[in-house]
């Protein structure tokens, strides 16, 4: 016979909570964000006509997006911009090989140590980086459009807030 402790346990839980907790959540944002970024990318006049064609296909995913956020304007390291996309070394490696076929980023000597190469935009790259910038202000007015104002304004205090300070 079951105490009255583990009787609980027994019970048919309520499992709505999978689907609809925070970090579930936040995961179907971003993952609903990213796409629309890359949408406004594909669709962005400015964007040299092979990247939009890529993006409209889909062959440009929300993890060559990694580059675009966390590549500095000098130039990285691969495993400083690994670092800060929270991803293997290995992974960023793929990640810039397929934007340096594309010609968003160049490989180059970096000038503070001979054995190391940097990672740096191209023009082409740079111009990525720009449709990038509109991209992501379009996305976070429509944002502020669906949900309102005042609660954009409460979900970016709370994020910026939950986050923490970024590396």
């Amino acid at each position: 016979m079951p105490t009255e402790a583990e009787e609980p346990a027994r019970r048919t839980p309520d499992d709505g909570w999978r689907q609809t907790h925070l970090g579930r959540l936040l995961g179907h944002a971003a993952r609903r964000f990213d796409q629309r970024v890359l949408h406004l990318m594909a669709h962005d006049v400015e964007v040299p006509l092979a990247l939009s064609n890529l993006a409209a296909r889909e062959q440009v995913s929300a993890a060559h997006i990694h580059i675009t956020r966390h590549l500095a304007l000098d130039g990285s390291r691969l495993t400083d911009l690994a670092h800060r996309a929270g991803v293997t070394k290995q992974a960023m490696g793929n990640l810039v090989d397929q934007c340096e076929a594309w010609g968003l980023v160049t490989r180059e000597r970096d000038s503070r140590d001979a054995r190391a190469r940097r990672v740096r935009f191209t023009t082409t790259g740079l111009a990525w980086l720009h449709a990038f910038a509109r991209a992501v202000s379009q996305a976070e007015v429509e944002f502020r459009t669906e949900v309102g104002a005042d609660v954009a304004t409460v979900v970016m205090i709370g994020l910026e807030a939950y986050a923490g300070p970024q590396v």
